[in-house]
């Protein structure tokens, strides 16, 4: 074979184009397309023409994330260089986006959940739970919220914690009482179990900074505007509506969609020989516990010392190194945490970049004159409703936060919304609405694939949830965000 065959050999069997999802191909050409016809239209007036072009270059790179024909780190990666090829923005201005302290906060939590995995210390606190309080079938279910509210500060990514930790020991629990699909017993235990541990996984999600990936981002974004959020600030405003929230999801669910079998002596008993199984605690689940509790006293009082969230992690992380308990090895194959770090710094740099150039000033002001007949509790409560239930047309939290975040929290602000409300709100329902769909976050896949939850049950349940979501957090959040000055 002739080194010209060599080359192209690839693309005449067709692995180059592998990369491509093909039957997303046209509307990408199309964005491409108008993006084009967009870039050589002019900047609008009060707009300078760097800030418009790295505007057209933001909103194609959202609208791409969305389409997916490349993977997330691709595109941002494709749309970094095509910022600096066009002169938009310097080398050095794009490179900034690896220095940014958020996004290495959110690799290093991915690295401190590998911790959990590997020891085995995320399913012995599950079977300690269950084996505590699991007697009855409500008593499981409270098993399961315990669990996510202990991983959730850290554990970033609700698909690690939901689909990695939790539902295989779900899955185990209802078969083993009986509960499968492919016999008809679905709702015997599994539906109830699914449907609460869903939902619990996306409301730990939204009260921690570090609960899910895609808050980083709207703290960041949110910092761009002059509100400051960071791990202790978010804890404190989700604490109580979020304890709430999780104490009345299994007794809702209870009464609305109850299971056929009330009590499960049996699954405390299993979880019980699990334990016995899994002997006493072993020497790196100890160091895990004292790593776990150090890296939360620091993001907790760590800013009372000149210690940051993110110095915090990286302390957890390099103690977890030293004591042999994560090998840099198996961090090098955590191929989440490089693939987020590639696609999420280069969307907050431009995000940053985008305010710098005056975008969100130009875009405030027309704003301005939309809203400025509305008082800022109408503007707040429509705004907000919006941005939740828009989310039945998008597969991912992260997209949506890129996409609409730094616009709505804009238009709350240019309304007379108290800044740190407007962002807060915006923030907390972005995790919330990942409920709505069996689509619309990570986790939802896995556990509406066990199939024990019909389609049309999902929605159902998943809307009438949503309603009791979104009380729980305007009466009991909005009353508590008043004790702490936010409005």
């Amino acid at each position: 074979m002739s080194t010209a065959e060599g080359i192209l050999s690839p693309i005449s069997e067709g692995k180059l184009a592998s990369q491509w999802d093909g039957a997303k191909l046209l509307p990408t050409s199309i964005l491409f397309a108008v993006a084009t016809g967009f870039w050589f239209m002019g900047a609008p007036e009060g707009l300078s023409e760097p800030a418009y072009h790295l505007l057209i270059i933001f909103l194609t790179t959202v609208i791409a994330v969305i389409l997916k024909p490349l993977p997330t780190g691709a595109i941002s990666l494709i749309a970094t260089t095509f910022a600096v090829g066009s002169n938009t923005l310097t080398l050095d201005q794009a490179l900034t986006c690896f220095s940014s302290s958020v996004a290495w906060l959110v690799v290093l939590a991915f690295f401190l959940s590998l911790g959990f995995k590997v020891t085995g210390l995320g399913k012995r606190i599950a079977y300690f739970f269950i084996s505590s309080v699991g007697k009855s079938t409500l008593g499981l279910s409270y098993s399961f919220v315990l669990t996510e509210l202990i991983l959730a500060p850290f554990v970033p990514s609700n698909t690690a914690r939901g689909a990695g930790i939790i539902y295989p020991v779900v899955s185990s629990i209802a078969k083993e009482q009986g509960s499968c699909p492919t016999k008809g017993t679905e709702n015997k235990l599994g539906a109830y179990l699914i449907k609460v541990c869903f939902q619990v996984n996306m409301v730990t999600s939204a009260m921690f900074l570090t609960g899910i990936v895609a808050n980083p981002l709207a703290a960041s974004l949110a910092e761009t505007v002059g509100v400051k959020i960071d791990w202790m600030t978010w804890a404190v405003a989700a604490i109580v509506p979020g304890l709430v929230n999780l104490t009345v999801i299994p007794l809702f669910i209870y009464k609305l969609y109850p299971p056929e079998i009330k009590r499960a002596p049996e699954a405390q008993q299993a979880a019980r020989h699990k334990l016995r199984e899994m002997g006493p605690l072993a020497s790196q689940e100890v160091i895990m516990i004292a790593t776990f509790f150090v890296v939360l006293m620091l993001w907790i009082f760590g800013a009372d010392i000149g210690v940051k969230a993110t110095t915090a992690a990286l302390i957890g992380f390099s103690i977890l190194l030293f004591c042999g308990v994560l090998k840099w090895k198996d961090c090098i194959k955590e191929t989440g945490a490089w693939e987020t770090l590639m696609w999420f710094a280069p969307l907050l740099m431009m995000a940053s970049f985008l305010t710098k150039m005056g975008t969100m000033e130009w875009f405030s002001g027309h704003v301005q004159s939309v809203v400025g007949s509305f008082s800022w509790p109408v503007t707040l409560l429509v705004i907000c409703l919006l941005y939740f239930y828009i989310h039945y047309v998008f597969a991912s939290v992260t997209a949506r936060i890129t996409a609409l975040y730094s616009g709505f929290l804009t238009v709350l602000i240019a309304a007379g919304t108290p800044p740190m409300l407007g962002a807060m709100s915006l923030a907390i329902l972005s995790s919330l609405a990942g409920t709505l769909t069996h689509f619309g976050t990570g986790s939802a896949p896995v556990y509406f694939g066990a199939n024990y939850v019909p389609v049309k049950d999902w929605w159902h349940a998943s809307f009438v949830l949503s309603l009791v979501n979104l009380s729980i957090w305007t009466v009991v959040g909005g009353l508590w965000w008043k004790v702490l000055g936010y409005w």
